[in-house]
C-alpha cells in the first residue's frame, strides 16, 4: 500500500469502519476500496498542519477539499475544490468564473456539514452530492500520492493523484489555486 512520511495505509477495503458513508459509498460503487489507503489517526491532529507536522510530511503530499458556493439569477451554485496544502483556492477569481457567480466564497461550516454528511475537517472530495462539479487543481493530478480527507476527521485517505480523475464531476483545473497557503 502507500507510505508517505510516517502515514502507511492499509487497503481500505479492510478498514471500511474509517470511512464516512458517503465515502464508503463512492469507493465502493467506483471499484477503488481496493485501489486506495487508509490510516487511521488521532482526531485532535487532523488538521492539515497537524497532521504534516505529526507525520513528517511534505506540503505537496496533502490535499485539502473545500466547500465553495455562490448566486447567480437567485440560484446558489456549490462547489468543491481540491488543492495542495501547499497552494491556496483561488476563490475569489477561479472559482468564481468556474461556477459563473458574481461572487464565490466558502460555504459556512454548518451548511457544508450537513450537505456533505461529513465531519467538518475531514471532507473529501469521493462521496460528495453528484450535482456538485469538483474542481481540482492540476498539481493535485500530478503528485504520485496524496493524502485527502476520509469524510471523518479520525482518518485520511492515501491515494495516488491522478485517481481523482475517476471520481464523478471532476474538472481538472490549470491554476485553481495560487500562492503558498499559510498553513
Amino acid at each position: 500500500m502507500i507510505t508517505l512520511g510516517t502515514l502507511s495505509g492499509v487497503p481500505a477495503s479492510t478498514r471500511t469502519d474509517l470511512l464516512a458513508a458517503p465515502t464508503l459509498a463512492a469507493l465502493d460503487g467506483l471499484g477503488l476500496l481496493d485501489e486506495v489507503a487508509v490510516v487511521e489517526i488521532d482526531p485532535g491532529i487532523s488538521d492539515t498542519a497537524a497532521t504534516r507536522d505529526a507525520f513528517a510530511l511534505e506540503p505537496n503530499w496533502l490535499a485539502n477539499c473545500v466547500v465553495v458556493g455562490g448566486r447567480r439569477d437567485g440560484l446558489e451554485k456549490i462547489a468543491a475544490c481540491v488543492v495542495l496544502a501547499s497552494t491556496r483556492a483561488d476563490v475569489n477569481t477561479a472559482v468564481r468564473k468556474l461556477l459563473d457567480v458574481r461572487k464565490a466564497s466558502f460555504l459556512p461550516m454548518e451548511q457544508a456539514v450537513d450537505l456533505t454528511g461529513m465531519e467538518y475537517g475531514g471532507i473529501t472530495p469521493v462521496g460528495l452530492p453528484a450535482a456538485w462539479p469538483i474542481f481540482v487543481d492540476s498539481r493535485v493530478i500530478a503528485e504520485p500520492a496524496v493524502i485527502i480527507g476520509s469524510g471523518v476527521r479520525r482518518s485520511k485517505i492515501l491515494l495516488p493523484g491522478r485517481l481523482l480523475e475517476r471520481l464523478p464531476g471532476v474538472q481538472v483545473v490549470e491554476g485553481l489555486a495560487t500562492g503558498i497557503s499559510p498553513a
